[in-house]
């Protein structure tokens, strides 16, 4: 999506944009192998709990008293058996937050609901909250560089861009 902005941009601007690519694909990349590296089936009696914290949903497995967060995938809400891959280090302390429990037992609706929570407009809707923001970033961006709305309006898509896909590699939860 920065991309598309880049033809138009200043020097500068253009700058900034690839500044962004290079983060986001540098990011993205390293957390991709990160969860490639450390996937694996959840152990026996590891139980999957929903975290709310803020604005911030997240899935996470609980065993033996380490707390690994984990991507999102229907098959935790189904409770098949499925490969879970880890969106960040595994912790030894209750992460902070309101926790949901979900049975460690297959639901009968779990396939139903999998179906529903894994559409891309409730993904969409609880990753792009944080993007609230947006806005204020384009301001600061059109103040500090100068410009007009088109710049308003570029530098707002980029911020909005970068957070979603920041609280996408976090791994939100949308069940």
């Amino acid at each position: 999506m920065a991309a598309s902005l880049l033809p138009t941009a200043g020097p500068d601007g253009a700058a900034a944009l690839v500044t962004v690519i290079v983060a986001v694909l540098g990011g993205a990349g390293f957390r991709l192998g990160y969860a490639l590296a450390r996937a694996a089936a959840p152990a026996p009696g590891t139980i999957r709990v929903r975290q709310q914290h803020r604005l911030v949903a997240r899935s996470w497995l609980v065993g033996d008293r380490r707390w690994t967060p984990v991507y999102y995938d229907p098959a935790l809400i189904a409770g098949l058996p499925a490969r879970s891959y880890p969106s960040g280090r595994t912790r030894t302390r209750e992460p902070i937050g309101r926790l949901r429990e979900n049975p460690s037992r297959p639901d009968p609706d779990g396939a139903a609901r999998a179906t529903v929570a894994s559409r891309w407009p409730r993904r969409l809707l609880l990753d792009a909250q944080p993007a609230v923001g947006a806005p204020v970033a384009g301001l600061g961006w059109v103040y500090l560089t100068g410009g007009g709305g088109a710049t308003f309006a570029g530098a707002t898509i980029v911020a909005a861009a970068f957070v979603l896909w920041l609280t996408a590699l976090r791994g939100t939860d949308p069940s």
